[in-house]
């Protein structure tokens, strides 16, 4: 389907989805933007599973939010980034907490803004090696393969694939890349590869984990990447999408510790709150571009 279509239309594939799961019982809120009263909204984040997951990892933010902000907050647990984008054109869900690499496609998708951008301490792309391998620099890893995470991450496909078109290699060309998910470091440990691109927090994690940390080479670094992001549907009530501005700009003090309280929220430890436009995200675009997406209509893998 071309770019017009999906930027007005709910794909047909996704809207039945979406109507599946609310039959099926399976979402929290399944209320219409039009059933929903004046104080009331429905959240969603991208990344979770199910409503016993987004309870458990943003539970408490959830109170605390509506504490903040004097509004009603309903979860929407969706099954994954294409149902979120079809609830938003529909009208299902009102603010969906996402990563930037989502938030380009959930864009193109609804037309949905940033309200306000949540930048994680020390967010980049790591590529690393074992020392004794002869691998130096990234350009040594021509004609190799590197493991990466998960298809179409942020921090562990698209901007480790960054690094390698940076060092002048072109990821599918010269690099085979292999998506290994939790198993990367395995994968190096093993030589199925010969080099890992992923988050440099998980970077740091599996070093943490080694008994001999200089066993592995540090190849590259990358720069920042862009900040998740609160975004909101286009035509959401203008009084809602202030209510959430103002509890983030006001209290995001209170608003981190109660996210920090989900065990796999660490990674938004001393995460500072930063105000985005669209432009901002021109750089996940660009990320985009290192795997060979000039297009960003479609999630990668789906």
């Amino acid at each position: 389907m071309g770019k017009t279509f999906f930027r007005t239309t709910v794909s047909r594939t996704t809207a039945m989805a979406a109507a599946g799961l609310c039959a099926a019982g399976l979402l929290a809120s399944c209320s219409s933007s039009n059933e929903r009263d004046e104080n009331t909204i429905a959240f969603a984040v991208t990344d979770l599973q199910g409503l016993e997951e987004l309870q458990r990892e943003f539970g408490a933010f959830k109170t605390t939010l509506e504490e903040v902000s004097g509004l009603t907050v309903e979860f929407y647990p969706v099954s994954d980034r294409t149902v979120a984008a079809a609830a938003l054109q529909t009208g299902d869900i009102d603010i969906v907490f996402t990563g930037p690499a989502e938030y380009v496609v959930i864009h193109e998708k609804t037309d949905a803004e940033p309200v306000v951008s949540i930048r994680r301490d020390g967010y980049r792309s790591c590529l690393y090696a074992k020392a004794d391998s002869g691998i130096n620099a990234v350009s040594d890893l021509s004609g190799r393969k590197v493991a990466m995470s998960d298809v179409g991450s942020t921090s562990g496909h698209l901007g480790p694939s960054q690094l390698l078109v940076d060092a002048g290699l072109t990821p599918g060309d010269n690099v085979e890349v292999v998506m290994a998910g939790d198993a990367v470091h395995q994968a190096l440990l093993r030589d199925d590869v010969a080099a890992v691109g992923i988050g440099c927090h998980d970077y740091e994690e599996f070093m943490d984990e080694e008994s001999d940390p200089n066993a592995f080479t540090l190849l590259e670094q990358g720069e920042l990447l862009p900040p998740d992001v609160i975004m909101a549907r286009g035509d959401l009530d203008e009084s809602k999408r202030a209510a959430v501005e103002a509890a983030f700009t006001e209290h995001f003090d209170e608003l981190l510790t109660a996210m920090l309280a989900g065990k796999d929220n660490a990674k938004y430890e001393n995460a500072e709150l930063v105000v985005t436009t669209d432009a901002d995200y021109d750089v996940a675009r660009q990320l985009y571009r290192a795997i060979g997406v000039t297009e960003f209509s479609e999630f990668v893998g789906e």
